[in-house]
């Protein structure tokens, strides 16, 4: 689990599928085995050297993320799993890549940058919310507006967020790594839930009866 704070960036070379990245700054300490947030990708590391370290990455992870795409020498963001006694400073953040997204446009402002992303897959539009959360590359971020309900949303990019991922790297037409806000995705499955069941509240696990005798 992570919260789409970035903590680091990285320089990732590929080799089929392997990847080394080495850390160019802020160097954090890591275990084999422990969870990686790269791009916004929960990969696992595998083996650790000096300033760098590899994971494996499989078939359907370079078939559906950023990772497929012209990898090698790409400058990746990178964060730590989420310790327990961690601050939560963005939001919660699985790590697990719901779609592409394609940049739209960006625009520099007096003292911010606003960027617009098309959904590839427009089935996850319906998770964009005005004011909502969303992971672009591994970073959380606010939806500052959308349009063609969520299809296009813009994200506002301050310059400590600017500088310090690899957003400046971006150009219109390149592709980013997207993850909906968790939150959403569990409150659409149970309201799905009660909306196809035929269940009235007296025949549910939790009946009627039950809730008048212990007070509710």
């Amino acid at each position: 689990m992570f919260t789409g704070i970035i903590q680091s960036i990285g320089k990732l070379k590929q080799e089929k599928n392997i990847l080394e990245i080495e850390i160019l700054d802020n160097f954090f300490d890591m275990a084999i085995g422990d969870s990686i947030a790269v791009d916004g990708i929960c990969l696992t590391v595998k083996e650790i050297f000096q300033n760098k370290f590899t994971v494996d990455v499989s078939e359907e992870t370079l078939k559906k993320t950023t990772l497929g795409v012209k990898s090698n020498l790409k400058i990746v963001n990178l964060e730590p799993a989420l310790r327990v006694s961690d601050r939560l400073g963005g939001h919660i953040v699985s790590g697990h890549v719901d779609g592409l997204g394609t940049i739209e446009n960006i625009e520099k402002l007096d003292k911010s940058w606003l960027l617009s992303i098309k959904w590839k897959n427009n089935n996850f539009s319906k998770y964009v919310v005005n004011k909502g959360s969303i992971c672009v590359n591994g970073i959380s971020l606010t939806i500052a507006k959308y349009e063609r309900e969520g299809e296009i949303f813009t994200i506002a990019i301050i310059p400590h967020t600017w500088h310090n991922t690899n957003l400046n790297k971006l150009n219109i037409g390149d592709s980013v790594n997207l993850e909906a806000d968790s939150l959403i995705k569990y409150v659409e499955k149970l309201l799905l839930f009660n909306k196809n069941s035929n269940q009235d509240l007296s025949s549910n696990s939790i009946s009627s009866e039950w809730l008048k005798e212990n007070g509710w």
